[in-house]
């Protein structure tokens, strides 16, 4: 999977596309508006984070490219990929548990704590996209 040129781009099923790690300086994208709510994006090979009316949706340590994202209550889908292991954080219902699928395999139950954030580890290597489904228990 490449990285997203475009920085953040709505795909024609409803998702988001959004990230570029190739990027050695950090490269931001506002005001993208999709489905009535706007959209930030700050990228580059250090960081990638994505905010939706302001408040946090996803990040990720070092940058990455994620497409295909959807969240809602129930938890969020993605794929991800990068040059290396990511730590990615997002922005869920707080004090909940969900069950984390990396490529179909269960990761394991983890709770977010009292503001809603949940970490995960990924392991990437360029040009292999990591599948990641987090679904509410």
């Amino acid at each position: 999977m490449a990285a997203v040129k475009e920085l953040l781009r709505a795909e024609k099923d409803g998702t988001l596309s959004f990230g570029d790690y190739t990027l050695d300086v950090k490269t931001k994208l506002e005001e993208f508006e999709f489905e009535g709510d706007i959209y930030k994006v700050k990228t580059f090979s250090g960081i990638t984070k994505l905010e939706k009316n302001g408040m946090f949706v996803y990040e990720s340590v070092p940058g990455t490219a994620v497409e295909g994202f959807r969240s809602t209550e129930a938890g969020a889908w993605f794929q991800v990929s990068g040059l290396q292991d990511a730590q990615l954080t997002l922005e869920l219902e707080s004090d909940s548990e969900y069950i984390v699928y990396l490529n179909e395999v269960n990761a394991g139950v983890m709770k977010t704590n009292v503001s809603g954030k949940l970490s995960v580890s990924a392991e990437l290597e360029e040009n292999q996209a990591v599948n990641v489904r987090i679904e509410k228990k």
